[in-house]
């Protein structure tokens, strides 16, 4: 499992890059993905439409098993 998140976090890491940011898998729990915002996204007024808009709909649609997605 952590390897088809990490995989698909892959394909965000460029996006978030363009703003000097990153993300960071934390674990996976009950349907959750927990990750951390690294960089200029850490704090960022936008993170959370980035976490719901971006990464979990990215995560959702490549990993069946997530149901959702939380910042920590």
């Amino acid at each position: 499992m952590q390897q088809q998140i990490e995989k698909a976090l892959e394909e965000i890491r460029p996006m978030l890059a363009w703003h000097k940011g990153n993300i960071e898998f934390v674990k996976f729990e009950e349907g959750v993905v927990y990750v951390r915002f690294l960089g200029t996204c850490q704090g960022c007024p936008l993170a959370q439409l980035t976490l719901k808009g971006g990464v979990e709909e990215i995560l959702k649609a490549k990993v069946k098993e997530v149901a959702r997605v939380e910042a920590v």
